[in-house]
């Protein structure tokens, strides 16, 4: 007699292999890997953070314990002091450097946008005249530097010297930038453009209402190139500027803080007797030039990729 054994159906569910989890296409990374890319971003921001940290303290401690710390302080015990600000902005050397400073940024920059964006505009457009040989020299001066004396000598017949458009007009136009520019407006819809030029929409009502609007993103960027390059630019005003009253913030940091010049209580508008130390009234004269850019970069930081990006790859 055969004896039938009923068959149960097995429990035991095939082992799965393990997935990796994937970003990008690319297999994450294991543990041992992430922890040293941890440690090592750690010590490098650490490496960034740091010196940053010994300006701003500096700057702010009282003259006692900078005297007794005998240069920087990492951190200050005796409390904030505010008196290198003070004594610089009481209206000697360097306040009115970084009013020159701001009048050479806002102006250069707001020249700059209006030359670059009309030019890149211009040549976006088909039908300009001369558009071939207009964009071939934007190329040929992209490729090629006229160089330090053949510029100063134009500078020099324009009678540009010891003026601060001395510092503005040789640099207003970025070939880099037009390009940019250029080939965000050739990205532009068409059929957006010619819906416009039906209903009688000129060229630059088109570049005012539809151009400009559309363009926010890489107009911003560029504006951010030209404002750094501005606020940061000494070695014009180097060559160009003879008049220390002519001075941007840039070249009084250079001299006084770089070549290690003392700043004299006549310099600052102020007693020698309420000098500060010069260690003091150079990282505040550091962090002035270093606040205006961290404070106007996250307006522009949501713009910077798409902006550079579209502007790039567009065309």
């Amino acid at each position: 007699m055969t004896t039938l054994t009923s068959a149960r159906p097995s429990t035991d569910a095939p082992a799965r292999p393990r997935r990796h989890a994937v970003i990008d296409g690319m297999p994450r990374p294991g543990t041992p890997e992430r922890v040293l890319k941890g440690i090592f971003l750690t010590v490098i921001s650490g490496l960034v953070v740091l010196p940053f940290v010994a300006v701003v303290s500096t700057s702010l401690a009282t003259p006692e314990e900078v005297i007794r710390a005998g240069g920087f302080v990492m951190f200050p015990k005796d409390g904030i002091d505010l008196s290198a600000y003070r004594s610089i902005f009481a209206g000697g050397t360097v306040t009115r450097a970084l009013m020159v400073s701001g009048f050479v940024t806002a102006v250069g920059t707001a020249i700059s946008l209006v030359l670059t964006c009309t030019l890149g505009w211009a040549l976006s457009r088909r039908g300009t005249l001369a558009n071939k040989p207009l964009l071939m020299l934007v190329l040929v001066s992209l490729l090629f530097n006229p160089g330090l004396i053949p510029t100063y000598l134009v500078v020099q017949q324009f009678g540009l010297l010891d003026s601060l458009w001395s510092v503005i007009v040789p640099t207003c136009v970025s070939a880099f930038n037009v390009i940019v520019v250029r080939s965000f407006f050739a990205g532009l819809p068409a059929e957006i453009l010619d819906a416009a030029r039906v209903d009688g929409a000129s060229e630059w009502k088109m570049f005012r209402h539809i151009g400009l609007p559309l363009s926010k993103a890489v107009v911003a960027v560029v504006g951010l190139f030209y404002g750094v390059g501005y606020w940061n630019s000494f070695f014009s005003a180097l060559l160009y500027l003879n008049d220390s009253a002519k001075w941007p913030l840039q070249l009084v940091l250079r001299t006084y803080v770089v070549n290690g010049v003392e700043l004299g209580g006549q310099d600052l508008g102020i007693g020698s007797e309420s000098l500060p130390p010069q260690t003091t009234i150079q990282m505040a004269i550091l962090m002035i030039s270093i606040v205006p850019i961290l404070c106007v970069y996250p307006f522009i930081q949501r713009h910077f990729a798409k902006g550079v990006l579209t502007g790039a790859v567009k065309g």
